[in-house]
């Protein structure tokens, strides 16, 4: 992200209506490497695709924010690796970490890894400081620590089905693996921010507070996420695409300000539950428009979005969630030239 990119973002945050609306995704390896015309597996594996990958995004698309920005990742592998998880790299497919613990009694011996040591986070860390310098001079800095948040990491770890069992039947060791996972991750962000002083935001992906209530969200959730967030820095960002009622009115007590929903909430709605204290990456709908959709249907889709818009302070212009596989350059381009005759 650019200097003039990130002092955009600031502003809108802080709730100054930019004119046009500015547009921005997540994107990472779900879209990166296929639409840059290479395989998963070598976008993982290689350097100079994974930086050709971001370069390539940034350069045909200038006017667009990409969150958080060259990210170095190895997708759901990336945390649970740390804590013994096989990571599982089909050679053109999604990544996954197969569950490690057989049960919710083994968090009473699991220990905290070291980010600076174990798993996949050396590797993640040591790319990004190995282009520190290029990006430096493309004009571009990293500006976010990133992970997935404890609640994700902890169905990696043991499956989302065991965990929210746990969650209702051994209340207390499940706040023993979240405080685990918890330090760990602290750790990490940390570790990411000393290693490169030009990040000044935190991202976190989580959808598992969407598949709790709000009183398994206040108990098992809440207090782990502020943890998190309470980071000096200013930027706080949040992604859940899954459903988000049972954490929206908490968010700025978590201290989020900025938030990456699903398609299929009302923009205006969530500003109001959060008190218009958080601005709102989003939000047209990712794969049935935004990935199969027509230029036109796209064009229709944002100016919709814009024209329902009562309040246009704090809102960046994206689709529900992360860029989704198979999105085209015409399809991306269509949603900014109806972002600028719109916004």
């Amino acid at each position: 992200m650019t200097d003039a990119q990130w002092n955009d973002l600031l502003e809108v945050i802080d709730g100054k209506i930019l004119k046009p609306l500015p547009a921005g995704f997540i994107i990472d390896s779900p879209w990166l490497p296929n639409w840059n015309g290479n395989a998963i597996l070598d976008y993982f594996a290689s350097d100079s695709v994974w930086f050709e990958s971001n370069w390539n995004a940034v350069r045909t698309f200038p006017d667009c924010l990409f969150l958080p920005g060259f990210w170095s990742e190895y997708g759901m592998c990336s945390e649970p690796s740390a804590f013994g998880s096989v990571s599982v790299f089909p050679p053109d497919g999604f990544p996954h970490a197969k569950p490690c613990l057989r049960s919710i009694e083994e968090a009473d011996v699991l220990k905290t890894p070291d980010p600076a040591l174990d798993g996949l986070a050396p590797l993640i860390l040591n790319r990004l400081r190995r282009h520190d310098e290029k990006l430096a001079e493309h004009g571009h800095r990293v500006r976010f620590s990133v992970s997935r948040g404890p609640l994700n990491v902890a169905t990696h770890l043991m499956g989302v089905t065991e965990f929210l069992i746990a969650m209702k039947t051994d209340a207390d060791r499940t706040h023993r693996l979240l405080r685990t996972i918890t330090h760990y991750l602290c750790g990490w962000h940390d570790l990411q921010r000393k290693t490169l002083p030009s990040i000044d935001g935190i991202l976190i992906l989580d959808d598992i507070i969407g598949f709790i209530g709000e009183g398994d969200f206040l108990e098992f959730g809440f207090p782990y996420f502020k943890e998190l967030f309470q980071r000096d820095v200013r930027v706080r960002f949040l992604h859940n695409d899954a459903r988000c009622e049972a954490s929206l009115s908490h968010l700025p007590g978590m201290g989020v300000n900025l938030f990456n929903m699903a398609f299929d909430t009302d923009l205006d709605e969530l500003k109001a539950a959060t008190r218009n204290r958080v601005a709102m990456l989003g939000n047209i709908p990712p794969r049935d428009v935004l990935a199969n959709g027509t230029p036109e249907d796209i064009r229709k889709s944002v100016r919709n979005l814009i024209g329902g818009l009562k309040d246009r302070s704090r809102v960046i212009l994206s689709c529900g969630g992360g860029m989704p596989p198979g999105v085209t350059t015409a399809n991306i381009n269509a949603f900014l030239q109806a972002v600028r005759e719109e916004g």
